[in-house]
């Protein structure tokens, strides 16, 4: 960059993390102190989202820098061969290539699960792996590199299992890690990425993926950190006038339901578990910085924080992710470049997605950004506080509740458009952040609303849904999380 020598580049993806749970978003309750040192020092995206806010769909548009009208990818589906259904350049590949000595640590999410796209190693752990766990022809084992280190540890047996603690992976029951905390899978995440800095290539820069599984759910931070949050004040949870449009979907008190709402001592104990996580991983990316430090690297070294989608944690009745609304699908991004620390914008409001992390970094260590990219490098907002924004407006969307969930959003209003009934919502963002009012049949917003349900019948002409016909949208097509051209690489 700028005639120095090539950057390193270290991107930490968190797995399902709101976009408001940072301290330094204001958030009244989460603590993220060191978290909030890297924001002080970057660049706080405000308005950054995941367009299709679950692990795999996330996951890559992240590692191919494309919209999912491109990769195909609007819902999730596993055992989706990566490689053969995106046969593009990678994030990892392109840097590769680049003479760049490629690392991850943590978890993937691709098929099949020892894919590498790109890096030259990886020391993997994606979580409770459900789809790997039916597939009855390969151990574990050999698919987890977490699982053989545990059961490897003081104390514990040849059948240790991350799953010992009987919590489900998309629930909001909650408890305590049951293991020595330098156990837990956030600890190791860290505690492989340090020793991977003593035996990494010197001669050579690094593109380091650190990529956590937490806090996604299962809620089990260590101890101090879900007992630090038990007795917080627990918001009022916002509910829209618009929880109707769901009503057939409501399943109360189902612990890993979409829609549903949980008694209240559940929801506090989930709220410890998710925001005990927060701080947890907090400091244990502190701790990876800090070996940065020791080694001299920080100030060469390109930080980005980001997630992959978040969570809706109880707001308007939901849990978990998926849904287009702010809880799900905004997301945290924080860029730090060293040596550009004065006279930049701390905090931006164009509307940014995670498509556009692949050609920001290309473009940052100077390589350039495949053709196949079709997301938009954030470097000119990052260095020239006067840059404008990378695109008018996002499309999101994803498959869910047997429907599809459409939207679009600027940053400041957004429009919805929920597929199998044809409801529409129209919410004002800077008025009502948390999208409790639904001004879709407003008289006085019909104009508006006109427009930005122009703008999605314009993102969805000659889609292969037929979402759009004679003009307007067509409620009740047949939907797929995977477009036709690749639902048929699809593994059972």
């Amino acid at each position: 960059m700028n005639g120095r020598k090539s950057p390193n580049v270290l991107l930490i993806c968190v797995d399902q993390w709101r976009g408001d749970c940072l301290s330094s978003q204001g958030h009244p309750v989460v603590k993220t102190p060191y978290l909030d040192l890297l924001a002080r020092d970057g660049v706080n995206f405000d308005a950054a989202y995941s367009a299709t806010p679950t692990c795999v769909p996330a996951r890559v548009a992240l590692m191919t820098g494309q919209s999912q009208e491109r990769h195909g990818r609007v819902g999730y589906q596993d055992l989706v061969p990566f490689q053969e259904a995106h046969p593009v350049p990678t994030l990892a590949g392109s840097f590769r290539d680049a003479g760049y000595q490629t690392q991850c640590v943590g978890k993937m999410h691709v098929y099949p699960e020892r894919a590498r796209l790109g890096f030259d190693d990886i020391r993997l752990h994606d979580g409770f792996l459900h789809a790997a766990r039916r597939r009855a022809e390969r151990d574990l084992a050999s698919i987890d590199d977490y699982l053989p280190w545990l059961r490897k540890q003081p104390g514990m047996t040849a059948t240790e299992d991350y799953t010992d603690n009987g919590l489900n992976c998309n629930s909001y029951t909650a408890r305590p890690w049951d293991k020595p905390e330098s156990t837990h899978p956030s600890n190791w995440v860290v505690t492989e990425a340090i020793d991977w800095l003593h035996r990494r290539d010197t001669t050579a820069p690094f593109f380091l993926y650190l990529s956590f599984h937490r806090p996604h759910p299962p809620f089990d931070p260590p101890q101090w950190a879900f007992e630090q949050y038990l007795d917080a004040p627990v918001a009022d949870l916002p509910m829209g006038d618009w929880l109707d449009d769901y009503a057939e979907f409501r399943a109360d008190g189902d612990a890993d339901a979409v829609v549903g709402a949980a008694d209240p001592e559940s929801h506090r104990r989930a709220v410890a578990g998710y925001y005990g996580h927060m701080s947890h991983i907090d400091g244990q990316i502190e701790r990876f910085l800090a070996a940065l430090e020791n080694f001299q690297l920080r100030e060469e070294t390109i930080v980005v924080f980001t997630s992959d989608h978040g969570d809706m944690m109880g707001d308007h009745g939901m849990y978990r992710k998926g849904q287009p609304y702010q809880g799900s699908a905004r997301i945290p991004l924080i860029i730090s470049v060293p040596g550009a620390t004065t006279g930049l914008r701390r905090h931006v409001a164009d509307v940014v997605e995670l498509r556009d992390l692949m050609p920001t970094l290309l473009d940052a260590a100077g390589i350039p950004v495949p053709d196949s990219v079709d997301g938009k490098s954030l470097l000119p907002i990052v260095l020239d506080p006067v840059a404008g924004p990378v695109r008018e407006y996002l499309h999101g969307e994803h498959v869910l509740l047997g429907q599809s969930l459409q939207w679009l959003t600027d940053g400041r209003r957004k429009f919805v458009w929920l597929s199998g009934s044809g409801r529409e919502q129209f919410f004002d963002l800077e008025q009502d952040p948390q999208e409790l009012s639904n001004l879709a049949a407003y008289p006085d917003r019909a104009e508006e609303v006109g427009q930005w349900r122009d703008r999605l019948i314009e993102a969805l002409e000659g889609r292969e849904e037929e979402f759009v016909a004679d003009g307007g949208l067509l409620a009740g097509r047949l939907v797929h999380p995977t477009a036709a051209r690749i639902r048929g690489l699809a593994r059972s």
